[in-house]
């Protein structure tokens, strides 16, 4: 039986229905969900202006009313307006956050209309400036870089290739990467 009809058929007034809720009768939950979720989805959408964000906010807000439930007091207003006065709130604390504003500024690349075109393949975007940089280390730590990072060996095949200890490498090319970070500055 669906929430919709279980309402239809028990029709609890909001004094039972508070009371059951204020139980934790998770029923309860699912009959003021029932009558109220529709109109109470219109209030958030109302104020965040966007169908996924007011779905999420208003699921928030549900949570807050059940863990919330006993902060309710009857004698202020009906239940409903109660209601509708949490998922607003949450609704405006989500809007004032700064991850909202960070993805509300921020567009995605397909809303800003960018243009994906291919990077040519020689392209190595983390060599952008090493080259340049590798020129003004010492040659024996220079022609390790040029080995390890542009040539793609291995420290092993590096080592072969200067006919050095493997050692001998390493030490160069951390030599080397010491020098690099303090001219990248």
């Amino acid at each position: 039986m669906n929430p919709a009809s279980m309402l239809r058929e028990t029709a609890p007034d909001e004094a039972l229905l508070l009371q059951r809720l204020l139980a934790r009768d998770e029923q309860a939950l699912r009959l003021l969900h029932a009558r109220y979720a529709k109109n109470l989805l219109g209030v958030v959408l109302r104020l965040v202006r966007d169908e996924a964000l007011a779905q999420d906010v208003l699921q928030e807000a549900w949570l807050k009313v059940w863990l919330h439930i006993d902060s309710y007091d009857a004698e202020r207003g009906r239940l409903f307006t109660w209601l509708a006065r949490v998922c607003s709130n949450h609704a405006v604390d989500v809007l004032r956050s700064p991850r909202y504003r960070f993805h509300h500024q921020n567009r995605s690349l397909e809303v800003a209309g960018a243009e994906r075109v291919p990077a040519p393949a020689s392209f190595k975007p983390e060599h952008i400036g090493v080259r340049e940089l590798a020129g003004q280390l010492k040659p024996r730590q220079r022609e390790v870089i040029d080995l390890l990072y542009f040539g793609g060996c291995t420290h092993v095949e590096a080592a072969e290739e200067l006919g050095i200890p493997l050692a001998t490498v390493k030490t160069r090319a951390r030599a080397a990467l010491l020098v690099l970070a303090t001219l990248a500055r």
